[in-house]
């Protein structure tokens, strides 16, 4: 799904949205418009927007998940998988890579401004697509939680263990090991989120989303600062968290947390837009050299 703004003259801007939810948030009629994929509001600001139903690539089923796009690599077989076999997630992710791949053949978009969008596990699998395909600018996680934003090894909310349990599928099997011992795991969120440097990247968070673990979503992010400090990127403190409603903008980066409950809404989407009229401007400065 693809909309762009009338009468441009020159290429635009696009938020590639990975849907998550029923197709009808996205509903291209506009007979039915969901806060979740707020259209014309991102057409009114002058950037497209885009959506791909993520179960199109992966059915978000523990029983047939590999009914989708991995039975391309896998064929139909059923049995054990090696440990590091992809899950959904990367399924997902892979499949924000092939609108991409449409994107730079369009030339009414600028391929060179295309920003990833999830929430809750869609903001899981946007954040590995932009650390796996170096093409999106943007990157924005909203309420992505554990296995997306948040640090695994604060413990908090949602849990490895808890989150294996629920839906195994997501992830590679070797991330089960990991139940109940977060404190051994060789990685943390954080470098995930490092894997996006020196592009931007936007973390969002809900008060009431404990579950997602607020203060973990943020200090992912505060903690990513050495790896965008070699770009020359200012550094975002772990005492820095702003208060609801008060979104932080340094940099390149952004962080919020809002008023309310899980979930994506207008407000999230013009903070994003807000993040974008920054660095996507015609006289944002590109990112630095390396140091």
């Amino acid at each position: 799904m693809l909309f762009l703004p009338n009468a441009r003259p020159e290429p635009v801007p696009v938020f590639l949205l990975l849907n998550n939810r029923p197709a009808t948030n996205t509903d291209p009629t506009r007979g039915q418009k969901s806060e979740f994929w707020p259209a014309e509001d991102l057409i009114a600001r002058g950037y497209g927007i885009a959506a791909l139903q993520v179960g199109d690539l992966a059915p978000d089923d523990k029983d047939r998940f590999r009914e989708g796009v991995i039975r391309l690599f896998e064929g139909e077989a059923a049995g054990p998988r090696a440990s590091h076999a992809w899950g959904a997630l990367a399924a997902w992710a892979w499949g924000a890579s092939r609108a991409m791949d449409y994107f730079e053949t369009d030339r009414r978009i600028d391929p060179r401004r295309v920003g990833v969008v999830g929430h809750s596990r869609g903001g899981k699998a946007a954040l590995w697509a932009g650390a796996e395909d170096p093409r999106f600018s943007l990157v924005v996680s909203n309420e992505s939680g554990e296995g997306g934003a948040a640090l695994s090894r604060r413990n908090y909310g949602e849990t490895v263990e808890r989150i294996n349990e629920s839906f195994p599928h997501w992830f590679a099997g070797n991330y089960r090991r990991f139940a109940g011992r977060e404190q051994e795991l060789p990685t943390d969120q954080h470098m995930l989120l490092s894997l996006i440097a020196p592009r931007a990247l936007y973390v969002a968070s809900a008060a009431e989303d404990l579950w997602a673990d607020p203060r973990g979503e943020f200090l992912s992010l505060a903690h990513s600062s050495p790896v965008y400090a070699l770009w020359g990127e200012p550094r975002i403190g772990v005492d820095e968290m702003p208060g609801l409603d008060q979104p932080l903008l340094v940099g390149r980066r952004g962080y919020h947390v809002r008023r309310g409950v899980h979930n994506l809404t207008p407000y999230d989407w013009q903070r994003f837009a807000d993040l974008a009229d920054r660095v996507w401007s015609p006289t944002a400065a590109r990112p630095a050299t390396p140091r």
